[in-house]
């Protein structure tokens, strides 16, 4: 398995406050790697720092042996994300984002009909014409998952992804997540659901509150 994205004995925190001190981790492609831990336990700082929307203090952040920036369109080009708030344009339906965003990312003619299949497997056909202010928080959630899975991307970095989402929900997410491995894509998300992490995670950590890293589930 080669590896795509790797921290290394990254140190990172917000005034006189550590949130990360000396974390490594890396993940390959076609794997799932899982970030378990209490709110507030550094689990979203380092998302951004894989994201490159952070710079760590020290240490390394490299996307297949480079360093990772969001200003890079090497790294825009092959991460996809789902993390913090979504971001939307308040007067674009939920096709157009979509369309927007595969057509960003080169899909060119095949864009309207990857739009459709993503919007059938997100069970949002009927809300394609909806503008986000008339979308519920599930819907919402479902719009933001959808514009990171209707791009070509190496790598998926997802924040809580079932947050909002309904059990059903959580499941299909989980069989997208099993497809985009077997596709070769590497995830590395951050969860509360035991019962996501169980279905898709290769490899678990806990993030320790303390800034350290530990393998396994808390208490496991």
């Amino acid at each position: 398995m080669s590896v795509l994205l790797e921290l290394t004995d990254v140190r990172h925190g917000y005034g006189g406050h550590t949130v990360l001190n000396g974390v490594s981790l890396a993940v390959g492609a076609g794997e799932c790697v899982a970030l378990l831990g209490a709110n507030g336990s550094g689990k979203s700082t380092l998302l951004r720092l894989a994201a490159g929307r952070e710079s760590p203090r020290s240490g390394r952040v490299t996307l297949r042996g480079r360093a990772v920036s969001e200003d890079d369109r090497t790294v825009r080009t092959a991460v996809a994300t789902v993390l913090d708030s979504p971001a939307s344009y308040p007067d674009l339906s939920v096709r157009e984002h979509l369309m927007l965003v595969a057509l960003a990312h080169g899909l060119g003619d095949a864009a309207g009909d990857t739009v459709d299949e993503v919007l059938a497997e997100h069970r949002l056909g009927g809300h394609a014409d909806a503008l986000p202010h008339q979308l519920s928080s599930g819907q919402s959630q479902l719009t933001a998952l959808a514009q990171a899975f209707v791009r070509p991307a190496e790598l998926l970095l997802l924040d809580e992804p079932e947050q909002r989402l309904d059990a059903d929900a959580r499941i299909r997410l989980a069989g997208r997540l099993r497809s985009a491995k077997e596709r070769g894509t590497a995830v590395l998300l951050a969860t509360h659901d035991r019962g996501l992490c169980d279905a898709v995670a290769d490899a678990v950590h806990t993030v320790s509150g303390e800034g350290t890293l530990v393998a396994g589930a808390p208490g496991g």
